[in-house]
């Protein structure tokens, strides 16, 4: 599919702002309802909008601590990949997981209350796993940039 300039300003109100209106849009991107609705069909049927979310406040939430978490496995034998990559999925304070190229091999963005309960996750969870090798956090201290 060919994304052109009114595409991407529509994907990139959209992205803004998921929750606005066919007219509103329309009138922000200079079509009417009609093409701005079947452009927004278009781009959902070809897979290049998947869903719509919404952005939450998670200090609200009780999730006030956001951590990046760098681990490396000891082994990169198949079953021990399948296994973590499995278990960690599971885990409810892990929001997104990344299998990374380069020294470390995976990258888990956690949200979690406040340090201790980062810390029950870490040493109750996280490091029960079989074939870690080394975990570095990184707290985040301010969000610049979503």
């Amino acid at each position: 599919m060919t994304i052109d300039r009114i595409d991407h300003l529509v994907l990139e109100s959209l992205k803004e702002n998921s929750k606005l209106g066919i007219k509103e849009l329309a009138s922000k991107i200079g079509l009417s309802v009609t093409p701005t609705y079947e452009r927004i069909k278009k781009l959902e049927k070809s897979g290049i909008i998947q869903g719509y979310t919404a952005k939450l406040n998670n200090a609200l939430l009780g999730k006030g601590l956001n951590v990046y978490c760098q681990v490396s496995l000891s082994s990169h034998q198949s079953d021990l990949i399948d296994g973590f990559e499995q278990t960690v999925i599971q885990f409810p304070e892990v929001v997104t997981f990344h299998h990374i190229a380069g020294s470390i091999d995976y990258i888990l963005y956690i949200e979690t209350k406040d340090m201790e309960a980062y810390h029950h996750f870490l040493r109750h969870h996280l490091s029960t796993i079989s074939g870690i090798g080394n975990v570095q956090s990184s707290f985040v201290l301010r969000t610049l940039k979503e």
